[in-house]
């Protein structure tokens, strides 16, 4: 993240999306990027069978073997990078690199899948990297409210938990917010009780 320019270029803010195998990562960035977002999809084929669980996803025919990328201009000398991370385990080697200058995530869940957004937390936990879960309610999908997913994710309440439509830029745009003012305020926190500020 480098929020302090002095030689008149934009400050940039990097965010990362990530979350389990299906979650609607790609459909996030596409819906609230100002840019055609830039992807890196591959149709499924018969060499995922046994590697990629796609229960609860059957309808699902792509998936991200890179990442997504996208941008958002929020005024003229700040602008915030969006990279989606890819799902699938085989592919959780690139999170390090895409990781690097993050001032934070969001962790969308399917609760028709929500044990597949625990690698991205504890991902996140790990790294000390301040992150939001974004519940993506999809059509059809059983609701449930977010006391219920905090307990079953075994999150504390300094974790916000938005429930989402990722095909909307506004509930999208809410998400993000709710992550930069999580941000915002962990690093006004660290700052007040004196301690270093980790490299993210």
């Amino acid at each position: 993240m480098d929020l302090n320019h002095s030689d008149g270029a934009p400050s940039t803010a990097k965010i990362l999306i990530s979350g389990g195998f299906g979650a609607g990562k790609t459909t996030l960035v596409g819906a609230i990027s100002e840019i055609r977002p830039l992807r890196t999809e591959e149709p499924m084929s018969d060499r995922s069978v046994g590697i990629d669980d796609t229960r609860g996803v059957g309808a699902k025919t792509t998936t991200t073997v890179a990442m997504d990328f996208g941008r958002i201009t929020i005024r003229n000398d700040l602008l915030i990078y969006l990279f989606g991370t890819p799902g699938q385990e085989r592919f959780w080697f690139m999170w390090d690199e895409l990781a690097l200058g993050a001032l934070g995530a969001v962790v969308l869940a399917d609760t028709r899948r929500l044990a597949a957004c625990f690698p991205s937390i504890d991902y996140f936990e790990q790294r000390g990297t301040p992150f939001v879960v974004g519940v993506n309610c999809f059509d059809g999908a059983r609701q449930f409210g977010v006391h219920d997913i905090r307990t079953a994710l075994d999150l504390g309440l300094e974790v916000p938990i938005i429930l989402c439509d990722a095909r909307r830029r506004s509930s999208s745009k809410t998400v993000l917010i709710t992550l930069v003012e999580h941000a915002i305020r962990l690093l006004s926190r660290d700052v007040g009780r004196g301690e270093p500020v980790a490299a993210p």
